[in-house]
């Protein structure tokens, strides 16, 4: 029989064993990060989550002297790159780029393979942005309004990517808005999505700001409406969606970095103060508003409400809605 091994530790020795671990903790912390750092992004390359993710690594890689690796990471919705996080050690060496879709997927998903608000701790939230109703620019609806005209008249698909993300979500709440019935078509993320409209496969996408705003600044894409409840900055010209008679589909999305919850404070403090000093700088503001992101910084507490907050808005979103994952 094994006995605990405190039956074996005096007074002292258990004290000094205990200031021992104490001090491993701390030195741990101190020399953070001390080899590669990974970020797993569950979509594929070439979106704004991919996109976000790689403008931090960068800077990280810069100021840690240590690689910090991103990895695309697809599937399900961006379940599976959720669950590899929430799986991975806890130890302050695997990021997950938390998305809208992140918060989106703790409701939609009936049996997720982990519990984002047990298993993921947000650590920041790093950018905000706009989704715009974007069609090819050879297509005939040069409004939303033509856009509701056209499909009474024949069968439209509105790209995604992929089961419950903002561009699903999105496109369930503009359906019932505007009594049509338009077919969604998911992708493995938001770039492959566009890609699809680009090349005719489908009509329409809600597309994330970051990710169209080079096709509609080049022509290729027409911007319809804007969901966020005013005007979009870097769109100024384009109306949101209740300017363009379409009432209460309105939606902001985020992106920001998780961890696996457990990863020691001391640790998860030190990823959100880098970050708070690297958002603060004029170049990233720049790149990220120059990229269709709205730049934010906030606290480890303030991005813990923050995310919880928008697991409950959307919770409700798919519940009042009786939106089911596909």
């Amino acid at each position: 029989m094994q006995l605990p091994l405190e039956k074996f530790l005096t007074p002292v020795t258990a004290a000094a064993l205990a200031l021992l671990c104490a001090g491993a903790l701390a030195q741990g912390a101190t020399d953070y990060p001390n080899r590669a750092v990974k970020i797993i992004v569950p979509f594929s390359a070439g979106g704004g989550t991919d996109l976000m993710a790689r403008n931090i690594a960068q800077k990280l890689n810069d100021a840690w002297k240590q690689p910090v690796v991103v990895e695309n990471r697809t599937g399900a919705g961006g379940i599976i790159g959720a669950d590899a996080v929430a799986k991975a050690p806890a130890d302050g060496y695997t990021y997950l780029m938390g998305t809208t879709t992140t918060a989106i997927n703790a409701t939609l998903v009936t049996k997720p393979p982990y519990d984002m608000k047990r298993d993921l701790q947000p650590v920041t939230v790093l950018g905000l942005y706009a989704l715009v109703a974007v069609v090819p620019a050879v297509s005939p609806a040069r409004s939303l309004q033509d856009l509701v005209v056209l499909s009474r008249g024949k069968p439209l698909s509105a790209g995604s990517g992929g089961n419950g993300t903002p561009q699903h979500l999105l496109l369930e709440m503009f359906n019932r808005a505007a009594a049509t019935n338009i077919l969604h078509v998911p992708y493995k993320g938001g770039g492959p999505a566009l890609v699809g409209l680009l090349g005719g496969q489908i009509d329409i996408v809600f597309s994330l700001s970051a990710e169209c705003l080079p096709h509609v600044k080049s022509g290729k894409l027409r911007a319809l409406a804007v969901t966020s409840e005013s005007r979009y900055a870097l769109l100024p010209d384009v109306p949101t969606m209740a300017e363009a008679g379409i009432a209460g589909v309105v939606a902001t999305g985020w992106s920001g970095l998780m961890v696996p919850s457990g990863t020691p404070k001391d640790i998860v403090a030190k990823i959100n103060a880098e970050l708070t000093s690297v958002m603060a700088t004029p170049e990233m503001k720049t790149r990220l508003s120059d990229q269709g992101f709205l730049p934010v910084t906030m606290s480890v507490a303030e991005s813990e409400k923050f995310v919880s907050a928008d697991v409950d808005r959307w919770g409700k979103v798919i519940r009042d809605g009786g939106i089911k994952s596909e």
